[in-house]
Order: structure tokens, then sequence, then C-alpha cells
């Protein structure tokens, strides 16, 4: 296989038609073989990738430069008015976060990872929304197999629900309410963890304004779980950034592996 092989292959795999901005293929190559697979590779990785003998690296977190990233956000916005929110409103309570990702990123260093990938003729390649997607579809699958329609759940069965998957079962950092108490009721549990990113405070509360009453997430920042509590609306349970990004990648790589590809999982992924 190439690394064009593998990209298409995963993203059949999330149901995507095309890539996304968030996806690349930074340095391509063929007959792979062994791949060293991880969230977050950088040079280091790289390096212990060629001393290893590996033909690519694949990192889940964005290692492109595609300018356009941030259009992954407008996500929210169809995700929001599936649950009936005007796409006019979720589109501008998304600019205050879209210009606070903007600023962030253009004093990024960009370049590094790619820059020593070509510098070793390393194959080297991104993949982030898919896997988002895939861990998305996984969670909110085995959560409604085990809720749906009950209304009396409570926050404390999410989270012995969520440790029944491996990823958070064998995860250091385990699922974790961060709005709400473990006797806090349920409601419409949603899974949201494909965007690119956290949206912030005020489409947090859109959710839940639309009849979500608990938010399961990768991560939530401080900041944000402080003025979600605020609102006195809903629950937000944290899954957890690694072990949630790992339920995707997992599937990735079974599927890689299917097609004769060695794969071996490093840098943050929970098996």
């Amino acid at each position: 296989m190439n690394t064009q092989d593998l990209m298409n292959s995963a993203l059949e795999l999330a149901g995507l038609k095309e890539m996304p901005e968030d996806c690349g293929i930074i340095v391509p190559g063929d007959n792979i073989k062994k791949i060293l697979m991880g969230v977050d590779m950088d040079t280091p990785e790289l390096l212990l990738a060629r001393q290893l003998g590996y033909d690519c690296v694949v990192s889940h977190h964005p290692r492109n430069t595609n300018p356009n990233m941030l259009e992954l956000l407008k996500r929210h916005i169809y995700k929001l008015e599936a649950l009936g929110v005007p796409r006019n409103k979720s589109q501008k309570l998304l600019e205050e976060r879209r210009e606070e990702l903007s600023y962030n990123s253009h004093v990024s260093n960009s370049r590094r990872s790619e820059s020593a990938a070509k510098l070793l003729g390393m194959p080297f390649m991104c993949l982030h929304t898919p896997a988002d997607i895939i861990s998305e579809a996984t969670v909110q699958k085995h959560l409604d197999s085990k809720f749906a329609g009950k209304v009396e759940t409570k926050l404390q069965e999410v989270l012995d629900a969520l440790n029944e998957l491996n990823e958070y079962k064998n995860s250091a950092r385990k699922p974790v309410i961060r709005v709400g108490n473990k006797e806090s009721y349920a409601g419409k549990i949603y899974v949201l963890m494909a965007g690119l990113t956290g949206p912030g405070a005020d489409i947090t509360k859109e959710y839940f304004e639309a009849g979500v009453g608990t938010l399961i997430r990768m991560h939530i920042t401080e900041k944000d779980a402080k003025a979600v509590k605020e609102q006195k609306i809903g629950n937000v349970i944290v899954a957890g950034h690694m072990s949630s990004d790992s339920i995707g990648l997992n599937k990735i790589a079974q599927m890689w592996r299917g097609k004769g590809i060695e794969i071996t999982l490093m840098s943050g992924i929970v098996v």
C-alpha cells in the first residue's frame, strides 16, 4: 500500500468522501509494510521510526499546514442544526472561538515536523477528524445501547458504562464528571468528539438548550467548565483525551492490519 491508499481507507472507514483540512499526506510513500502510529508524532518519533526500520509514521494530531483547518469548526453548526438550532445563530456564537484559535495557530511552528520528515525521507501523514468521527460514533452507539429511553440514568452509571470500553478501562486518566455530580440525572446523552477542538462555552450551552442533558467530551478547559456550571443547564463528562482518540485510532489500525500492514502503536494510544 502507499500513503494515498492508507488515507483513502481511513476516510472510508469514517464515512468521509473527502479529506478534511486537519488530515494530510505530508511526505508520500510507496510499498508501506510497517507503520509507527501515535497520537502526537514529531521529530523524535520520526527519528525513532527511521532507526527501527519503519516505512511510514502516522500522527493523529495534525502536522499539516492547511490554512483552512478552522473550517472544521463548522461541524458544530451542522450538528446543532440537526438538533433544531438555526445555523445563523450557532455561526455567530462560533466566531469568538474561531478568532481565539486563529490567534493561537498563527504563532505555531507549523512546519517543524514536515521539515524533519522531508530531511529523513520518511513517509508521514496525519489523521485527525476520521479517527475522531469513529470514536464519537463508537461511544455514542455504546451509550445508546445502555441507556436509550432510560430517563432515570445518572452520571455515575454513565461513567461506569464508559469504563466498559477498553480504552477508558486501561487509561491512566479515567472518565470524570466536570459539570454535575454522580447523582445528577443524565437526560439525553450526546457524544461530542469531532469538530477539530472544543467549541467554547457559548456553543456548549446551545447543545443543552437544544435538549441535550449530558455532553460526553474528550476534554474541556477549566474556564469553559466554570462557565457551563454557571449556566446551570446541563452536565459534562470528560471521557479522556488520549483514551478517546485511541478508540478511533485502534479501529483504523485494526483495519490496516487486515490489509497486511504491521502497525506499532505508541505516543498516547491506549489499547
